[in-house]
């Protein structure tokens, strides 16, 4: 019977510490990823006031939103010129990396992106705002951030989901439905 409990005693301690090294390709790999459930690394961030007259610039379909992606370089300059006029465009790597943005749609306030979740691929932007009840005339105030694009799929509004895809293919709305399906268009 001791001989039993002795071995038993070994196996464990042997399981615990054997299975809690770390693999340390697998945290380099993860680096980059985000994990189901994690918060996203924010690499950059900016804030600043965006003249209304060049929503234009934004994303097609992303101009209504007040949270959107940018996912290319040409985008992301002309935005950023007009966000910041006379500073220089900084770097982005945009084969590893994603430019999200939230940006006032009601009311003029200060904002900020304090965090992304990502959750099974979407990525949720949680952002702080002053309360004002400025009317929004002729700027809105814009905040950006860059996060590492891998294990992102889709960016949550507050019109549904938009789809993240690549270069010169469209996105795609996907909205859910209060019966847990999902639409479309």
């Amino acid at each position: 019977m001791k001989r039993i409990s002795l071995l038993l005693t070994v196996l464990t301690l042997v399981m615990l510490f054997g299975c809690s090294h770390s693999d340390t390709r697998a945290l380099e790999s993860a680096d980059h990823a985000q994990a189901v459930g994690s918060e996203a690394k924010i690499l950059q961030s900016w804030q600043g006031d965006y003249p209304v007259a060049r929503l234009d610039l934004l994303p097609d379909d992303q101009r209504e939103q007040g949270v959107g992606f940018i996912h290319e370089a040409e985008t992301f300059e002309a935005v950023w010129k007009a966000l910041k006029p006379g500073e220089a465009v900084p770097e982005v790597d945009f084969k590893t990396s994603l430019v999200l943005f939230t940006r006032n749609t009601q009311f003029y306030n200060r904002i900020r992106i304090g965090k992304v979740n990502v959750t099974n691929g979407v990525a949720e932007v949680l952002a702080m705002e002053t309360r004002s009840a400025m009317p929004i005339e002729d700027k809105v105030a814009m905040s950006l951030v860059v996060v590492h694009r891998k294990g992102i799929r889709s960016i949550r509004t507050g019109d549904g989901l938009v789809v993240i895809s690549g270069h010169n293919v469209p996105r795609t709305y996907v909205y859910e439905c209060s019966d847990g399906k999902a639409g479309h268009f």
